[in-house]
């Protein structure tokens, strides 16, 4: 074999199987999006949000999860937690005007959001969060709900229950849904 037969055939298996993505620059942003195909996390540098003084009617709400996150933040346990209620209630705002508040009070926190559809893809998710050190990550997913023939709350379920490498310490998973149960009942 010659050396240009040889360079084609490297070149056709890198084209293949792609080198690994390079770990994430968290300093990019305060917000990321994760995105499959290939697997990366892409900086949101304006994130689209209400200040938290304009959310009205969710007070008793507003301040658990404001205070869940600080707590997160300042580097103790936190509870992750699913919102729920009607269509334009503003549980996505609430998350993302959350996120500001602890950002604006200095504390480190990334916002990481992950569309339903790529939950099958978070633990490759996971294993970037975990190896960035110093960083707080509270991964949302808006508009969460299964049916019947869906798979994937597995997932989900493994995030949540912490599989054999146990949900990384420096994350916590806020999503929202527009139905109490995420899954049907008959399930």
């Amino acid at each position: 074999m010659t050396d240009a037969i040889l360079t084609r055939i490297a070149e056709a298996l890198e084209r293949l199987s792609p080198p690994p993505a390079t770990a994430p620059d968290f300093s990019a942003a305060d917000a990321f999006v994760w995105h499959v195909g290939p697997d990366r996390l892409e900086p949101v540098t304006r994130v689209s949000r209400v200040p938290l003084a304009l959310l009205k009617g969710i007070g008793r709400v507003q301040g658990i999860l404001l205070e869940n996150t600080l707590q997160f933040a300042r580097g103790f346990g936190a509870n992750n937690a699913l919102l729920w209620g009607s269509r334009g209630m503003g549980k996505s705002s609430l998350v993302k005007a959350v996120h500001a508040e602890v950002l604006a009070q200095g504390l480190p926190c990334t916002l990481v959001e992950i569309q339903r559809e790529d939950l099958p893809s978070v633990g490759r998710l996971l294993n970037h969060l975990r190896d960035a050190p110093g960083r707080r990550f509270v991964l949302f997913c808006d508009d969460l709900s299964f049916s019947h023939d869906d798979t994937h709350y597995k997932s989900l379920k493994a995030v949540l229950d912490g599989g054999i490498e146990g949900r990384p310490a420096n994350v916590i998973l806020y999503a929202t849904s527009n139905r109490r149960h995420l899954m049907p009942r008959d399930m």
